[in-house]
């Protein structure tokens, strides 16, 4: 069993630190982030389109990676609007520090990438919701998450621009929260560092809760919580914190004040006329994912 001690909060502060020592703590994750970004920013990046078996179907995706050299692997789950513009300049951006990136179209099953850009989406207009409720439904299905995690860590894994010798990261952003649980709990010796940023219904009470799998997992976790998701569901980063402290998993969990369900993804439409993407709290995330792979995919 691991014994390393968790690092979690409530709030944005770590549990274990004092105010003093939390100032000290997040100046040296954002520095160690701008430092690890600002020395292989200048890495040339290859974008190429690919097309991956599994045994639901065909998956279109794109494959970010340095242009030379092989690298840790990183799955990327897109947040509902699926894989698109945005999410491959995040993938671009993460590339250009020393990854290889893989990013699905997680609706594959039923739709090719289906969006382009998530400005336009009225949460409010049920013709756009029921366009986009159909499409999740695809991935959240019993099983279909864990088949795909598979095939796609195996498809990275078959690359000669990923580095077998080092684990494979993943991050999720909206529903790619609980994805990238559920791939954590289903690769636990290949995952190293999983990561999610304003997840969705990662704390349920159905038996299938994503935070029920933290016994199956082995990589190191970072949770950010959206203020406006803390406030609907304000025990939900207890019930996490619980879980993974029970199972002995490395994890941290930060509530980000102000910032609102979506704040990582810059295509993100208006929230009653105020933009949900809020650029300093998503270059802190950013900070703290690299953080979290440098030390996790070492």
């Amino acid at each position: 069993m691991r014994t390393e001690k968790s690092r979690t909060t409530s709030d944005t502060q770590p549990s274990h630190l004092g105010r003093r020592d939390f100032v000290a703590f997040s100046l040296a994750a954002s520095a160690a982030g701008a430092t690890v970004e600002a020395a292989v920013a200048a890495l040339d990046v290859s974008e190429t389109d690919v097309n991956i078996v599994t045994p639901s179907g065909s998956c279109d995706a794109a494959f970010i990676h340095p242009k030379s050299g092989s690298h840790p692997g990183v799955l990327l789950w897109p947040d509902a609007f699926g894989l698109r513009p945005a999410m491959r300049d995040m993938a671009k951006r993460l590339a250009a520090q020393g990854y290889s990136v893989l990013v699905p179209n997680p609706f594959y099953r039923v739709s090719k990438a289906p969006f382009k850009d998530a400005s336009t989406f009225n949460f409010g207009n049920p013709a756009d919701m029921a366009k986009l409720r159909p499409l999740m439904a695809s991935i959240t299905a019993p099983g279909h998450a864990e088949e795909d995690a598979v095939a796609y860590v195996g498809f990275l894994d078959a690359q000669k621009e990923v580095d077998r010798a080092k684990k494979v990261g993943t991050q999720g952003y909206c529903m790619g929260g609980p994805l990238v649980v559920r791939t954590a709990a289903t690769l636990p010796d290949r995952i190293g560092a999983a990561a999610s940023f304003h997840g969705g219904g990662l704390v349920t009470d159905k038996p299938d809760s994503p935070h029920l799998l933290a016994p199956k997992i082995k990589a190191r976790m970072y949770f950010g919580i959206a203020s406006n998701d803390d406030e609907k569901q304000p025990d939900a980063k207890d019930k996490l914190k619980r879980a993974f402290a029970a199972a002995s998993v490395p994890v941290e969990i930060e509530v980000y004040p102000g910032a609102l369900h979506g704040w990582c993804v810059p295509d993100m439409p208006l929230h009653d006329g105020s933009p949900i993407y809020n650029q300093p709290a998503a270059e802190r995330a950013w900070s703290k994912l690299l953080a979290l792979y440098k030390e996790a995919l070492a």
